[in-house]
């Protein structure tokens, strides 16, 4: 391992400031000096939010998507998907199983789809609240006023992934879309005061590590609660098909230096690192991860809610056991709070232990 690659790692480790010239190297690690990342990124973890691993029950209720992106499954014109809507009612009552499985946050997901209103979710939201729990969103770009509708029922975190820092890179993948109005999104949701998250995918067609750099700067720049970081799976469904998937190492790599740049921020081991790799999620909580989202949506909307080959795949029997069990397995321990992010300075909220860092 080279010195130059070691002060780099111990700057960021110590300072979690570090330039995009200064990210590439870590990116590019391999053997010795990538073990040394992991290694760092797991330090790191250990003392801004600790050995828990929040565990956040996901509801896929819609797989309706007026967007067309290029890799998604779910994309507006991909004609072999067998669409669904969930009920609100059969929602609330997913949700509530998911507590008594013991997940302390509820995540709503969906496609862009705006079948549903902001009033009909603000009903859903507020019923879920009085479960005692989190309420994470993660349903696509909406007005202003609706994000506020939504924050006053009670919602408390919203997950907006941009996919890729690069302008030019956002256009090609997502056509008929702005990056700068996916921008303004993110800017409005935390003027309003959610937990906000944001993230990008890995080995997307035209990326580099240089433009990996510049994703995990716009991360730390936008100072997030959660950065969801996986992947890119192609989908044979849809115009990448045919593309190479991303690499499990390198997304490891981009997860950690995700930790040393935004020491606060919840991370995921993703599903989509399970699906290329069986370890992939055991792998993700020993460099930097410090969340798993188990899936709690029932058949058969599960197995139609195919971003990506694999991701509807039938849950087995003991899934939820078997998520605790992996959490166990790497010598950790399931939390107990909500797990709202404490970012330098901040205060924690009421009902979760989380230390304060500052």
């Amino acid at each position: 391992m080279e010195d130059s690659f070691r002060a780099i790692l111990s700057r960021a480790a110590q300072t979690h400031r570090l330039t995009a010239a200064e990210i590439i190297p870590l990116l590019a690690a391999r053997g010795e000096a990538e073990q040394a990342l992991f290694a760092a990124a797991d330090a790191v973890r250990a003392k801004w939010v600790g050995d828990d691993v929040h565990l956040r029950g996901l509801i896929e209720f819609s797989n309706y998507c007026h967007n067309d992106c290029l890799y998604c499954g779910l994309r507006r014109s991909n004609g072999r998907t067998r669409r669904y809507r969930m009920e609100p009612a059969d929602i609330v009552a997913v949700a509530k199983a998911g507590v008594n499985l013991g997940y302390r946050t509820i995540v709503l997901q969906s496609g862009d789809d705006p079948w549903y209103t902001s009033a009909v979710l603000a009903q859903v939201v507020e019923e879920i609240k009085k479960l005692g729990v989190a309420v994470t969103l993660s349903i696509g770009e909406r007005k202003k006023s609706e994000y506020r509708d939504l924050k006053l029922a009670g919602a408390d975190r919203f997950l907006l992934k941009q996919e890729t820092a690069d302008p030019e890179l956002y256009a090609r993948l997502h056509p008929g879309q702005s990056y700068h109005h996916r921008v303004e999104c993110l800017e409005w949701l935390a003027e309003l005061g959610y937990q906000v998250g944001s993230g990008n995918m890995v080995g997307l067609p035209g990326q580099s590590l240089a433009t990996l750099a510049e994703d995990l700067l716009f991360l730390q720049a936008k100072a997030v609660d959660m950065a969801g970081i996986g992947p890119f799976i192609p989908h044979p469904d849809t115009p990448l098909g045919g593309c190479r998937p991303g690499d499990v190492g390198l997304t490891l790599r981009v997860l950690a230096v995700a930790r040393l740049l935004i020491p606060w921020a919840h991370l995921p081991a993703t599903t989509a690192l399970a699906t290329l790799d069986s370890e992939g999620r055991e792998k993700g909580l020993r460099s930097g991860a410090n969340v798993i989202m188990p899936d709690l949506t029932p058949p058969p909307y599960h197995d139609a809610y195919e971003i990506y080959p694999g991701k509807g795949a039938p849950l087995p029997t003991d899934y939820h056991a078997a998520v605790r069990k992996l959490v166990a397995r790497v010598g950790r321990r399931v939390a107990a709070t909500v797990g709202h992010s404490v970012k330098p300075g901040q205060i924690k909220r009421h009902g979760d232990r989380s230390a304060v860092q500052g």
